[in-house]
């Protein structure tokens, strides 16, 4: 990165005075995870690999920091969007940014660490022990609750776009804190995103945003019940040597109502039956193939929180219908088209 790029992103990354991430010098960093050492990365993902790290001084606490890899062609686009998005944000149930770094080609972000890991990895911890019902409820709970305050208690409303165990970590009492702002998107309340370039994770994307380009917070709410409905079931969304989906099977055993059988079998019947119904309804409601018919996330927690009652929906799953428009000449600059698909659902046969 020249020290032209470096000016560019400083001019990007603008906060009031006194408030925001603490920018960090890249020797402080290099010093704080061992200049990297392959013994302290915490994982690896598409955008880069994320490291522990000690800071000392006033800020003497654990850390977990994120390299942007080079070769990433939407590193930069990603950590703009992180460093700008979640610098607003202040809730128990996110993981909080400590600071960033942009130096000689280096793009670093620094988050508190959060000590019990991903729910991803908690969740299928094969040969480990096996996540409690109650935590999973709790989980559920405190992710809504980084939802909604995301959607209609911030100023602006965030579309997180990538709500998924792995982004989901867990504190030192199992608590979920949703991260990873990379693919998120402000906009105003009760308006969905123009056309995009499609941006998440297969298995967890609604399937007109994947039509459309067009993301919302319906797409979050998707996302979410399929997280709900992973918990329930201790089962991946997407398996090519399982079928059918989760989604599908979870429908169908509600269609003949043997919701119940879907429970995750590791638990070994340690679980509250009435909360695991609730659970794996409100799984069910978000993930509607029609965005028209899901519930806001505030409606989903008020179900999830007992002040509401269980909604009833089809025995048989909604087969989602729609054409897309496909980018021509007319694309915008990211690849994207103005037109937003048709989109409908009918009747499963």
């Amino acid at each position: 990165m020249s020290d032209l790029e470096d000016c560019s992103l400083d001019e990007e990354l603008k906060f009031e005075n006194g408030s925001g991430p603490r920018r960090f010098r890249y020797g402080e960093l290099a010093a704080a995870t061992n200049n990297f050492s392959e013994d302290g990365k915490l994982g690896e993902g598409g955008f880069g690999s994320v490291y522990r790290g000690s800071l000392g001084g006033d800020l003497g606490s654990n850390v977990a920091v994120k390299r942007i890899s080079k070769s990433s062609r939407q590193g930069r686009k990603e950590y703009v969007s992180e460093v700008t998005i979640i610098s607003r944000l202040r809730h128990w149930n996110l993981v909080e940014l400590v600071g960033w770094c942009h130096s000689s080609g280096e793009l670093l972000l620094v988050y508190e660490l959060v000590p019990n890991g991903s729910l991803d990895a908690r969740l299928y911890n094969l040969g480990g022990s096996v996540l409690p019902w109650p935590s999973r409820y709790e989980i559920a709970l405190g992710l809504g609750s980084a939802l909604l305050y995301l959607h209609v208690e911030c100023k602006k409303c965030v579309v997180h776009r990538d709500v998924k165990p792995s982004n989901v970590m867990l504190d030192a009492s199992l608590g979920a804190k949703l991260g990873d702002f990379g693919l998120a998107k402000l906009l105003d309340h009760g308006i969905s995103l123009p056309t995009v370039v499609l941006a998440g994770t297969m298995g967890y994307m609604d399937p007109e945003y994947t039509a459309s380009g067009r993301a919302s917070t319906a797409s979050d709410v998707y996302s979410f019940g399929i997280v709900l409905l992973e918990m329930c079931c201790g089962r991946r969304p997407r398996d090519d040597s399982v079928k059918p989906s989760l989604l599908e099977w979870v429908w169908d055993l509600y269609g003949r109502g043997a919701a119940l059988e879907a429970a995750d079998k590791r638990l070994d019947g340690d679980l509250d039956q009435a909360q695991m119904q609730r659970m794996l309804v409100v799984g069910l409601w978000c993930a509607h193939p029609d965005r028209g018919v899901r519930p806001s996330i505030k409606q989903a927690l008020g179900v999830l929180q007992l002040e509401a009652p269980l909604p009833v929906l089809p025995p048989k799953m909604p087969v989602p219908t729609f054409s897309t428009s496909v980018a021509g000449p007319d694309a915008d600059a990211d690849g994207s088209t103005g037109g937003a698909g048709v989109y409908s659902s009918s009747m499963g046969r």
